[in-house]
């Protein structure tokens, strides 16, 4: 069976079907079908307020699926409890625009508290794991270093090192570069794209720099119109560049 073939048959890491996604009580976008598989690089872009900050929040269970369905990993979403959030947000990675580090404790700290929050108890193989992450990102020097004393690509870095941690098969990036000069931008870029080819981990990153889905091709899905629409030509170009220079 050849590669294209064996794709069919894989399992999504991430399918909603006819989903209402709502923040609150107000509806923001209906009828989304969304479906990610292993290994995919997925945009999911669109104007201000379009809603792709509130699916990300859906797909980690911070907003309900009232209506339709969903799935991440093993979790169903429109029945997920309350209990099983945290063991839904262990087996994805997720990587922030102000990336979120704990200000008052060392990267070292940072990334261990991660694993101790998500049910490491050795401490042989928690120091490998952090160590690993590190020369991952590349950041294999700084594991001593104080959160303010990293520059702001060096912060995102470790935010990228912290969801490797439980090695998983899906990374969600909420605008990872949103908050980065554009030649920082695009070396994070270029770490994002060395780790979905080299560790095969599919990413759902959202963004509304159309440069990158330009330079660094993946599938694109655009928020618009109260919904998700596929866009076909990979590098964007059948989009309304009008449009985008709003995002």
């Amino acid at each position: 069976m050849d590669d294209s073939a064996q794709t069919t048959f894989q399992s999504p890491l991430v399918e909603l079907i006819e989903a209402d996604i709502a923040n609150t009580d107000s509806l923001v976008l209906s009828k989304v079908n969304l479906r990610i598989l292993p290994g995919e690089f997925v945009y999911l872009i669109g104007k201000v307020g379009s809603g792709k900050t509130s699916i990300i929040r859906t797909l980690i269970g911070e907003i309900p699926l009232r209506k339709g369905t969903g799935t991440v990993g093993k979790f169903t979403l429109q029945t997920l409890k309350k209990r099983e959030i945290p063991y839904l947000r262990r087996s994805i990675g997720v990587i922030f625009q102000d990336f979120q580090l704990l200000m008052d404790r060392t990267v070292h700290d940072n990334l261990s508290f991660v694993l101790r929050s998500t049910g490491w108890k050795q401490k042989k193989k928690m120091e490998e794991r952090i160590q690993e992450v590190l020369r991952q990102v590349g950041m294999q020097t700084k594991a001593h270093k104080m959160p303010h004393q990293l520059s702001g690509g060096e912060q995102q870095r470790i935010a990228i090192a912290r969801a490797l941690l439980n090695k998983p098969a899906l990374i969600l990036a909420d605008e990872p570069t949103g908050n980065l000069d554009n030649d920082t931008a695009s070396d994070i870029m270029d770490l994002l794209m060395e780790l979905h080819r080299h560790e095969q981990t599919a990413f759902l990153m959202v963004t509304h720099n159309r440069q990158l889905f330009k330079t660094y091709p993946g599938r694109i899905i655009v928020c618009e119109k109260g919904t998700l629409n596929e866009e076909k030509d990979d590098y964007g170009d059948g989009i309304d560049l009008t449009d985008l220079n709003e995002w």
